[in-house]
């Protein structure tokens, strides 16, 4: 029999995790190409063949999305794979229509298939969207587990937008492991904030290798914390799934792809934000959960806001950068930077549109809804430049940071600066030192 061929379409991410697991090495499949979206640049290259195995020893190509149609055609593919995340179910089934009208089949991989078993206790972390707050929760459920002196070593979902070869695995365990990895802002967004805080994370391209590394390292591990990203489903199969809602999007839990599926399989539910929420959406995010979900533990969160220096801001019209890809695909009009703007008595926000350059003018573009936010976009050092130069351009008195991490520590901001911390507070009980105490003494821990 021949084999079906097979696109898997992807954001360089999940799209290479759904290879390792279930297509490579598999006789029955021939993948004949990668489409990817969201990611610039990224198009045009080859998952490699040090990565693709036997079956593969030319690699495979990686179109643009946007190539479909003409390669479904001109490659004669059998499957379709989606296999990106934090999308509408509108978006998923308008991708199915375009495969499906270019004669090929549309293929959804649930975890069954792309799970991976770990010989460590794992705990898991994702999100309905993304920019709900799962960075926060993670941070927050490391901490509990370290104070009960516990080794956790922390894996992320992958971002590996440079060298796939070089990526395989990354360990960071210090600042300078980011420089030493060639770090985008998104990945330093990601893994700084874990390794100022003393614990190892863990990225790359093969989840299998890395998991394994992880549950090796050199400085102990005795829990895996997965970080998912967006809304995707873990990688690894989970001992306890927590799943972070946001009442700011009300709704957005049940209609976008897959956070419904992060939403249904959780064993805690955490409403983050509702210091900053209004009744209705967090009543909303509460109905939904029992809808779909009602076994689950229910944790109510605040995002607490913190300022280096908040005389920064006072009386003073600023610029707020925001985390770029919450504000982007994530849709939100509202993050930490503004919120500490609001708080803290800022004169007004800057609308730094007409200050934007090179690719960050292209995201306005493309996200003509951000509105008066800067997003911290910095795939490659064009893009930082861009970012240094739009900010240091804009005529505002200062400049409120509310990304993960020091966002003057990488590029030069000429102007009075401040950054704002965000963490996750319980409010009340059930909190997560009592979850973490049940799950400890459930998998003899302690």
């Amino acid at each position: 029999m021949s084999r079906k061929r097979v696109i898997i379409m992807g954001a360089a991410g999940r799209d290479f995790h759904n290879f390792n697991t279930y297509y490579r090495g598999n006789e029955d499949y021939e993948v004949v190409a990668f489409t990817a979206t969201q990611i610039p640049d990224i198009e045009g290259r080859k998952y490699p063949v040090e990565l693709a195995g036997d079956l593969y020893p030319e690699g495979i190509p990686i179109y643009a999305e946007e190539e479909v149609p003409r390669l479904i055609k001109d490659l004669k593919v059998d499957d379709c794979v989606f296999s990106y995340s934090d999308v509408s179910y509108q978006h998923v089934m308008s991708v199915s229509a375009i495969v499906c009208s270019a004669g090929a089949n549309y293929v959804l991989l649930g975890p069954g298939d792309t799970q991976i078993k770990s010989s460590k206790p794992v705990v898991s972390v994702g999100a309905v969207r993304t920019g709900c707050g799962k960075s926060q929760t993670s941070r927050r459920i490391i901490e509990i587990l370290m104070a009960k002196g516990l080794k956790v070593v922390a894996i992320r979902h992958p971002m590996p937008y440079g060298d796939l070869v070089a990526q395989k695995v990354q360990r960071f365990a210090k600042i300078s492991d980011l420089e030493k990895h060639n770090c985008t802002v998104e990945e330093m967004e990601e893994y700084e904030p874990h390794v100022v805080r003393g614990n190892v994370i863990y990225a790359g391209v093969d989840y299998e290798a890395i998991l394994r590394a992880a549950e090796e390292d050199p400085d102990g591990c005795d829990v895996i914390l997965w970080e998912g990203g967006n809304n995707d489903f873990p990688f690894y199969k989970s001992d306890l799934h927590v799943t972070v809602i946001d009442p700011h999007r009300p709704g957005h839990e049940l209609t976008y792809y897959p956070g419904e599926v992060t939403l249904r399989i959780a064993d805690v539910v955490v409403i983050n934000k509702m210091d900053s929420a209004d009744a209705a959406g967090i009543q909303t995010v509460r109905r939904s959960i029992a809808a779909v979900n009602p076994d689950a533990i229910v944790v109510d969160g605040a995002s607490t806001i913190k300022v280096e220096d908040p005389s920064v801001i006072k009386g003073k019209k600023v610029l707020v950068v925001e985390d770029g890809p919450t504000l982007t695909h994530g849709e939100m009009k509202i993050g930490a930077g503004v919120v500490a703007a609001q708080k803290f008595g800022a004169a007004g926000l800057v609308d730094p549109r007409p200050y934007t350059v090179g690719r960050l003018s292209e995201t306005f573009e493309k996200y003509p809804e951000i509105g008066t936010l800067l997003p911290a976009q910095g795939y490659g050092e064009v893009m930082l430049k861009d970012l240094e130069t739009t900010i240091n351009s804009t005529e505002c008195d200062a400049v409120v940071i509310g990304t993960p991490i020091d966002l003057s520590r990488i590029i030069d901001i000429k102007k009075p600066n401040t950054r704002v911390y965000y963490n996750l507070q319980e409010i009340g009980s059930p909190n997560l030192d009592e979850i973490l105490a049940n799950f400890g003494k459930k998998h003899n821990l302690f």
